[in-house]
């Protein structure tokens, strides 16, 4: 009976466990991995994230039935999904609208995975460049917030060209200055590199080294594949905008050229019925020429400006997928064909 006694004990002691843990991750705080470059390098490949949900008000679940500690999908298959989504349940976050401020790095569900419900789809992480109710406007590669400059420049990289009056490069001096992702163009002695402006500068002054130059858009070009997708835009992903960012509660006026713009909002991430009827706007069924918005939408693009899938490519971040603002690395391991080795020096870094 003793025996008995102690495993009912041991069993309650672990389903309490197992419930706080699950609310922690649920309300409180979360770990990521960092799969990517794109957020270098703020965020480098292997680091180990900690994610706040209290900064922004917890989101409460959207699928009813899911199972913990699983996402999307249960291990070793490919299609058995670790939820059920035929109970949806409306968007609601403790503290009202997230507070997201310009500058944050932020953990949201990627708007683009259509497969999943909102809580489910693929995890993504980016700095908010502006937020509902700025106008935001890239030049050059840099972000422009109603007019003022706002990027943290330390923080960035871009794909810069070198020039060398050798066929080689010196790969000693880029493994000490941490640029790996890169190499040969087509004509002798040039390379692209991804990297910051202080390596840049550092490169520069390097025997053999004729020029480093970033490699941006001309203003004049048009990427074709950038958000809205549409030949009245004509932007590309170093100089775009100006562009307004939704905020709950404003109107903006509804035309066939601006509707490209919106028109995912209105129809996907709002629920309504949208149509185009003999050059006019149909809103459920009812002519408009104004549109209201239900929420809040935010644009994000990562720190390695040339190497994102962002904003400029799917444009606006609705406040129902944000998960959580980026507080602190909690380690960070750095993987490579000849081992993984840690980075001592980014352990329990915090991230402002």
């Amino acid at each position: 009976m003793k025996l008995i006694s102690a495993v009912k004990e041991w069993i309650k002691a672990i389903l309490l466990a197992t419930i706080l843990i699950i609310l922690f991750r649920m309300f409180c705080y979360e770990a990521f991995t960092i799969p990517s470059q794109s957020m270098e390098k703020s965020l480098l490949t292997g680091d180990y994230i900690i994610v706040s949900k209290l900064s922004y008000g917890p989101r409460l679940p959207l699928t009813l039935f899911s199972l913990p500690f699983i996402h999307q999908r249960f291990p070793f298959s490919n299609t058995k999904k670790s939820y059920l989504d035929w109970v949806q349940l409306p968007y609601k976050r403790l503290g009202g609208p997230p507070n997201v401020k310009v500058n944050d790095i932020i953990v949201f569900n990627y708007p683009m995975d259509e497969e999943h419900p909102i809580d489910q789809k693929n995890y993504f992480v980016k700095r908010c460049v502006a937020v509902s109710g700025d106008t935001l406007e890239v030049r050059r590669g840099l972000v422009y917030v109603n007019g003022v400059g706002t990027d943290k420049k330390e923080n960035l990289q871009f794909s810069y060209k070198v020039v060398t009056d050798l066929d080689t490069i010196d790969s000693g001096m880029l493994h000490k200055l941490e640029i790996v992702d890169g190499g040969r163009l087509a004509d002798r002695g040039e390379f692209s590199f991804t990297m910051s402006a202080e390596n840049a500068d550092t490169l520069k002054k390097q025997p053999h080294i004729k020029s480093v130059r970033p490699l941006l858009e001309k203003r004049d070009t048009y990427n074709n594949y950038l958000f809205p997708e549409n030949d009245y835009f004509l932007w590309n992903i170093d100089n775009f905008g100006p562009i307004y960012i939704p905020k709950a509660g404003d109107s903006v006026r509804l035309t066939l050229d601006s509707l490209p713009l919106y028109k995912k909002i209105i129809s996907v991430y709002e629920n309504n019925d949208l149509r185009i009827r003999n050059d006019s706007v149909f809103v459920n069924n009812k002519y408009s020429t104004y549109y209201k918005f239900k929420m809040n939408y935010f644009f994000v693009m990562g720190d390695n400006r040339h190497n994102s899938v962002d904003s400029r490519f799917w444009g606006f971040l609705p406040e129902d997928h944000i998960v959580g603002k980026v507080v602190v690395v909690l380690m960070s391991i750095k993987k490579s064909d000849e081992g993984n080795s840690i980075r001592p020096h980014r352990w329990f870094k915090p991230i402002d």
